[in-house]
């Protein structure tokens, strides 16, 4: 099997739940990316995810094809895994493409997480269906006289359902087990922001992010945060807690998508910022334990550099999913720490010092916005736009961090 590559996509502008996008569902988000991109070329197949699904439809990438207008004999399937559903989906096209007659993948995910579906609990669902079997009329009155007992209503927005608590309850125990202050979660959460507004002013996410409903770029970074206003921020998950609005993701809702193919399918795309995907880890954690819900990059990131040979000073540029400052933190924390990679990671290889300066230069989650199956799409072609400007023979590291403990890493280098 020949090499494999992927090209940065294009995305909708990313925008705070509950906003401007909050009156289109996933496949609305989703058309005008897809229509982008086979504007381009036309894919093998299409790979697509959404983490919160509409439950009338059973598989969105398919979908997709005919909301988009795509040509109908095209394959689809729809994937998720949590906030790396479109980093999976590029892995599981980076196994497809070069066999059964395919070069080129279209890989992507949407999320509108200002709709959150409500579903009635099984038993009330299967005695309405039952009586509306033999007794339609019936069935309606039945409908009348529901009550919230009899749903499964989002009381706790995204718990995770072993848990029942939500990521930033365990990211707070993430911040006390590794020590990370607020003061620093704040500042990580400002240097994102102001990453981004320059990142916005240079013209850097120009050809990355296309229009839509009158949105022509991403609406969450802030010019005017300071870190004095994100110290009068509350705690948001617990009352002495570190964590804040500030230094979290946003409820976002947005749609993006990224290439991946093999020399031929490259050469499909034409001239493109496109990099090898060289490898990839998928580790998972017990999250039951001490340090948290999204720790996995933690000891993916030293697997993978050790499996290459290569330290942390050989990564010209880090692109780490924000979904918590102090998760950031402390998985960096962790991945350098040699007891932790030895015990935690079984990575004995001395990897040097972490270069914090490279991480995330345009900005990263915090500020970018997390609509949640969107994210590894938008991430993976931020950074394929970075590294492919770089001199040849450097090195890009990407990771993301999933609930329920799993977390993605790749490395790519320039073609």
């Amino acid at each position: 099997m020949g090499d494999v590559f992927i090209a940065p996509g294009v995305r909708t502008p990313f925008v705070k739940g509950g906003g401007v996008f909050a009156a289109y569902d996933g496949l609305a988000l989703s058309t005008p990316v897809a229509k982008a991109m086979v504007a381009r070329a036309q894919p093998d197949f299409v790979v697509w995810g959404e983490v919160i699904p509409d439950p009338t439809i059973s598989n969105i990438a398919r979908e997709l094809i005919f909301a988009a207008e795509l040509e109908p004999t095209i394959p689809a399937f729809s994937t998720v895994l949590a906030c790396s559903t479109s980093f999976m989906g590029v892995i599981e096209a980076s196994g497809m493409v070069g066999r059964g007659g395919t070069h080129l993948a279209l890989v992507g995910g949407v999320e509108t997480m200002s709709h959150v579906p409500i579903a009635l609990k099984t038993e009330v669902a299967d005695r309405l269906v039952a009586t509306f079997a033999r007794d339609p009329g019936g069935a309606a009155a039945m409908l009348t006289h529901l009550t919230a007992a009899d749903f499964n209503l989002p009381l706790k927005a995204w718990a995770n359902r072993v848990s029942g608590r939500s990521q930033g309850e365990h990211t707070e125990d993430t911040a006390r087990r590794f020590a990370i202050t607020r003061e620093e979660q704040d500042r990580w959460a400002l240097r994102s922001h102001q990453s981004a507004v320059a990142a916005q002013d240079a013209g850097f996410f120009d050809d990355l992010v296309i229009p839509f409903a009158g949105v022509e770029y991403d609406a969450l970074p802030r010019r005017d945060t300071s870190l004095e206003r994100l110290a009068t921020l509350r705690p948001a998950f617990a009352p002495d807690g570190t964590i804040t609005a500030g230094n979290a993701s946003a409820v976002t809702d947005g749609a993006g998508a990224i290439w991946v193919g093999d020399a031929e399918g490259l050469e499909r795309l034409g001239a493109t910022a496109a990099v090898k995907l060289v490898d990839w880890e998928i580790a998972a954690i017990d999250f039951r334990l001490d340090e948290g819900m999204l720790m996995a990059p933690g000891r993916a990131i030293p697997r993978l550099l050790a499996r290459h040979g290569l330290r942390f000073d050989d990564i010209a540029l880090y692109e780490i999913h924000e979904a918590f400052a102090a998760q950031v933190l402390a998985n960096i924390k962790a991945a350098t720490d040699p007891a932790y990679r030895r015990e935690r990671a079984s990575v004995d290889a001395d990897l040097g010092d972490f270069p914090w300066d490279r991480v995330n230069p345009h900005g990263g989650t915090l500020a970018l916005g997390h609509p949640f199956a969107a994210t590894g799409a938008r991430i993976l072609s931020q950074a394929a736009k970075e590294l492919a400007a770089m001199p040849a023979g450097s090195h890009a590291l990407v990771s993301v961090c999933a609930d329920g403990g799993q977390g993605t890493v790749a490395l790519l280098e320039p073609v």
